[in-house]
């Protein structure tokens, strides 16, 4: 016999049990040893950064993770995978100066640069734990024993041999260049990172500066009045770094009469600066302002700044002091004519094409903000951050009369993706790594990659590639992988190491200390001598990007090439299989290809799924730092693993972001799980009645309809299901087995009922019987990889209880394989119409008030076509019984059934039309049925068995009495509720309830037979 089970499930306490049985019997393990020696199949783990505790929306790319790599092990495949944490970078960093409530990386300094490390490693720690045991509880199957951590010696030393790499090839440089700065982080970030930190909707300055033309050599501009180019900003901090101004040459430019002044700019924007009634004296072409000279808004020397000037390339020169300082007019081919005034404001400090036109132009170069985004030298706005000074920058332009106009302007703007800070684009030196010289590779390794969803492909992800930029991948900070390279302090000779006995190799080496800790402050004390001078090479100061640590991982997680020398030949690389969000296509996406791509010339990932994301309840991304998270273990415990992976992979289509509603997690419970638990507590409860043994009485000679039928289904399910998981379309396969498993409830084990109930153990009922324990068994194999609990408990019941010979897990087992002739596509099609139309027929019945327990004397369909009526014909006695009528009349069309007497439901081309007069016979049946249902009903309250045989007690008028002596409907309810006598008269030592039925009184006993 199978285990008893309870139609009252608590799954998550299911879980718990099947958690402690994959332990105990090591189940993971052996399902990656039973596969040794087959093909491999490599998933490549992106690791999560452990910066704080797991939100639920961790789980999201956990579970797709999960689902494809169990599916190969089933199919086959070798499937080893290794965990991972990525436990540098600002994240870490700024948890901890939060605790400390630090605010600047000077009181880091000030605290210690090893004590705050310390911190970083224990924080980082105490959370690799919190995430361990989410992963354990999602059933993610990861080896967290042997788990990369990107902190460790053994994974800085490979990632410091990469980088070495690059530098032998030429790829690293130090470049004087305008780059993204946080202000609060104090360092810079790549172009991956800012694309992640976009928002809409900002709202910022949006002013009209007048620059006063001091010198016009080509007497361009009437002199009876003092002349002002109109330029236009969003940044007004920035305008005291103003050192030029650009216009376009060949565009035409207005002078514009005004009271007391001529104001320039460009003709085309004239109505939309308000401009397009005043009178225009003269129009000239761009050319003609070239060389203008202008004054400074602010000029530096009055406010104790200094001023540079472009020599040769990104050489900067000291200017001195000048108080008749001029700046003058350049041409650009940037200057656009959709806004603004056509007149570009130019500080070489503070944007990337600006810095670009002053190495170009040799233009001045003011720099008047500190890294931390405040205003320098003894401005009346000196001291303030950038956004705070923006309207004191305007009181004081307002004062002296050159602010033309004030508006605000919201637009996008970039800011920190860790702590939200506005950034700033700032002219710094930088480590580079020149990606540039390897776009065309990153752009053709893309088109071998195949990518889930599609479109990504040459969407998001190769947009990104054919506007590659060099990757800036040093930070100015302390918790992360030192950049190795040693810098001499006499000559200034760069070296860069590759491993740690490259670096004790050196001449002179010392100051590296056992027990050995690669990080900061630790490494910044080795020093050796110069190659080139003799003198002494110290470890320049900045760590690197904390994305390059995580797209090394390929070989950073097996010590490469220091071990593990076999690795691109073993089938460890490339991966078939990553996943990770959306947002990933310019971060680990993006940083894995291009490591690979500069160290082999090849992609390392040969499948990737980009999901989407999960929301908050206002469509915001979900994060640590937000505080807007949803606790994982809060939904686990109450709904159970299975039910929160369900959802994951069926609410929205693959790439598309989801808000979390945990109403949606109860219908997944409700709709899949507890009508899969129903069907399974079904067949175990009449299987053990009937002592059912699975295949022990053969296969019947004659297998009837309904078997053949979902039989079918069942096969062309596994075609389906495997289909969607091979090509990474998790969603696909499970919405087929959702239907399939309402399809097997509603309509297979309901109209199979009554062939379970009977008494004898005939052919018809042991079909029955195999039918649906294949399904099931089936069922749990297919939904293995899905949901691996509900499927392991099914299993180990249906399976393992009967047949210890099987494979002690159903996730030991071989993904089934469909038996192509058992699909009968003709029947798959009658059976469909056949619900299409009962459907309708008990909407119909809805529609009209009749109970579908009422016996009807006919429906009237109208059908598609002739070959529908066929099948329709063929199913006819199902239809019959569904319905619960007597005859089936066709129409020729819809406009037929419309006739008095009858309520019609209908969709498409189908419509069901059932009668509204009702004869006495029929009416007498009707409640024949009614009884029955109120004993059933009864049976369940009065704690009887399934099984249990009774007696009826009744008690009513003429009317009922005459129901419950008729010979026919007698005999029907005795056999619908296992009643041996139907006895008049109810007494008290019974137990009984009493209803109304269509106007009629009646009491109701039943006693259980001993």
């Amino acid at each position: 016999m199978f285990r008893p089970v309870n139609s009252k499930v608590n799954f998550p306490e299911i879980e718990e049990n099947i958690l402690s049985f994959w332990q105990e019997k090591n189940t993971f393990q052996k399902s990656i040893d039973r596969r040794l020696g087959a093909q491999r199949f490599v998933l490549y783990e992106g690791p999560p950064t452990a910066n704080g505790s797991p939100g639920i929306h961790f789980a999201m790319p956990r579970v797709l993770k999960d689902i494809i790599p169990r599916y190969k092990a089933m199919k086959g495949y070798y499937t080893p995978r290794i965990g991972g944490w990525d436990t540098h970078g600002l994240p870490v960093e700024l948890e901890i100066e939060k605790k400390l409530g630090f605010s600047s990386k000077a009181q880091i300094e000030e605290y210690g640069i090893e004590r705050f490390n310390a911190l970083c490693r224990q924080s980082v720690q105490h959370y690799i734990k919190e995430f361990e045991d989410m992963t354990e509880r999602i059933a993610f199957w990861v080896d967290l024993e042997h788990a990369y951590i990107t902190m460790d010696n053994s994974y800085i030393e490979s990632v410091w041999w990469a980088i070495k790499q690059m530098w032998d090839k030429g790829l690293v440089y130090i470049g004087y260049r305008v780059t993204p700065h946080c202000p609060r982080c104090d360092t810079s970030l790549s172009s991956h990172e800012v694309a992640q930190g976009y928002q809409e909707n900002v709202e910022d300055p949006s002013i009209y500066i007048k620059f006063k033309v001091i010198e016009d050599r080509r007497s361009v501009l009437p002199v009876d009045k003092p002349a002002y180019l109109l330029a236009w900003t969003t940044t007004p901090w920035t305008l005291p770094g103003n050192t030029a101004l650009a216009v376009a040459e060949d565009a035409d430019y207005s002078v514009v009469e005004t009271d007391n002044e001529y104001l320039v700019l460009a003709s085309f924007l004239l109505d939309p600066v308000g401009l397009g009634d005043s009178p225009v004296v003269l129009k000239v072409e761009g050319s003609d302002l070239v060389d203008l000279r202008y004054e400074p808004l602010f000029n530096p020397h009055s406010f104790g700044v200094e001023r540079w000037r472009f020599g040769n390339g990104s050489e900067l020169l000291v200017q001195q002091a000048d108080n008749n300082l001029t700046y003058r007019v350049i041409a650009t081919d940037f200057v656009s004519m959709e806004d603004g005034t056509g007149i570009v404001h130019i500080a070489p400090a503070y944007g990337e094409v600006d810095y670009q036109a002053g190495q170009e132009q040799g233009l001045d170069f003011v720099h008047t903000v500190d890294l931390q985004g405040k205003l320098l030298g003894n401005y009346p706005f000196s001291g303030k951050f950038v956004k705070d000074a923006d309207p004191l920058v305007l009181d004081n332009l307002q004062e002296r009369g050159l602010l033309f106009r004030s508006e605000t302007i919201h637009h996008t703007y970039p800011f920190c993706w860790r702590c939200e800070a506005p950034l700033l684009y700032y002219a710094k030196q930088t480590w580079y790594i020149r990606t540039t010289a390897v776009k065309d590779r990153l752009i053709s390794g893309n088109a071998e990659i195949n990518w889930y969803p599609g479109h990504t492909k040459y969407g998001r992800f190769g947009d990104w590639l054919a506007n590659n930029i060099d990757w800036a991948f040093s930070r100015e900070r302390y918790w992360g992988t030192p950049l190795p390279v040693w810098q001499c302090q006499s000559c200034g000779e760069y070296d860069c190491i590759g491993s740690v006995e490259d670096l004790r190799m050196k001449p002179g080496f010392n100051g590296l200390e056992e027990p050995l800790d690669l990080h900061r402050p630790f490494v910044d004390e080795a020093v050796f001598n110069c190659p080139r001078c003799g003198g002494k090479m110290i470890r320049v100061p900045e760590v690197i990007d904390c994305w390059f640590d995580s797209g090394a991982m390929p070989v950073a997680q097996s010590h490469y090439p220091f071990e593990n020398d076999t690795l691109l030949e073993d089938g460890r690389f490339p991966a078939d299989y990553i996943c990770e969000a959306i947002d990933q296509t310019r971060g680990w996406f993006y940083s894995l290809h291009a490591i690979s791509t500069l160290l082999f010339d090849r992609p390392c990932y040969r499948n990737v799924v980009s999901h989407g994301h999960i929301l908050d309840a206002k469509g915001k991304r979900m994060s640590t730092s937000r505080g807007n998270m949803v606790e994982p273990w809060a939904i686990i415990n109450k709904y159970g693993a299975d039910a929160l992976r369900w959802y994951i992979y069926t609410a929205v289509p693959m790439g598309n972001s989801m808000r979390f509603d945990e109403r949606d997690i109860v219908e997944i419970s409700r709709r899949l799980l507890m009508t899969l638990w129903n069907v399974y507590s079904f067949f175990v409860t009449y299987a053990n009645i009937d002592n059912f043994v699975p295949g022990s009485n053969g296969a019947p000679s004659e297998v009837p309809e309904l078997d053949r039928w979902i039989t079918s289904e069942l096969n062309q399910l596994i075609i389906d299901a495997d289909s969607a998981l091979e090509n990474y379309e998790p969603r696909e396969g499970a919405w087929k087995i959702a239907a399939f498993v309402d399809e097997l409830s509603n309509w297979y084990v309901r109209r199979s009922r009554r062939r379970f109930w009977k008494s004898e153990n005939d052919v018809d009922k042991l079909s029955a019987y195999n039918t649906l324990y294949q399904c099931l068994v089936t069922l749990s194999k297919l939904m293995a990889p899905f949901t691996p609990f509900i499927s392991e408990e099914i299993y180990q019941n249906l399976v393992c209880s009967v047949s210890p010979d099987n494979p002690e897990s159903v996730h030991l087992c071989d993904f089934p394989v469909a038996d192509e002739t058992m699909i009968d596509d003709r029947l798959s099609a009658d059976i469909r119409v056949t619900m299409r139309l009962c459907s309708l027929g008990r909407a119909a019945r809805s529609q009209a008030g009749i109970k579908v327990r009422q016996p009807l004397s006919h429906v009237t369909v109208s059908l598609t076509g002739p070959s529908e009526q066929r099948s329709l014909e063929r199913t006819k006695p199902q239809v019959l019984e569904e319905l619960n009528v007597k005859d089936i009349n066709f129409a020729g069309s819809t406009a037929e059934l419309e006739k008095p007497g009858y309520v019609v439901s209908s969709e498409g081309n189908y419509a069901v039309a059932v009668p509204t007069d009702i004869s006495p016979e029929l009416e007498a049946e009707g409640m024949a049925r009614e009884i029955v249902h109120r004993l059933q009903n009864m049976r369940r309250s009065a704690g009887f068995d399934i099984a249990d045989h009774i007696i009826t007690y009744y008690q009513g008028d003429e009317y009922m009495k005459q129901i419950m002596e008729n010979a026919e409907l007698a005999s029907y309810i005795r056999q619908e509720t296992l009643s041996r006598e139907l006895v008049e008269g109810v007494t008290e030592d019974v137990y009984s309830e009493s209803f109304k039925l269509g106007g009629h009184e009646i009491l109701l006993g039943v006693k259980k037979l001993e």
